[in-house]
């Protein structure tokens, strides 16, 4: 089982940059990429709120789970 984010399409559909998202969220560009590569281990509710109001979006849009095959 795996979350993936698919932050990085949602931004690219929007035209929106890391940099200008993370500015808009106050959240720093490292940790922002952190959540764009998928390479976080959590996300906090406030950020992901954030993240879905600036993006016009739901948390569906940006996140996807995938079952792994065994």
């Amino acid at each position: 089982m795996s979350i993936v984010f698919r932050l990085d399409r949602v931004m690219a559909d929007r035209k929106i940059s890391l940099g200008e998202l993370a500015k808009r969220i106050d959240l720093t560009d490292s940790n922002l990429s952190i959540l764009k590569t998928g390479k976080a281990k959590a996300v906090r509710v406030e950020t992901l709120n954030s993240i879905c109001r600036e993006l016009n979006c739901q948390p569906g849009d940006i996140m996807e789970y995938n079952q792994d095959e065994k």
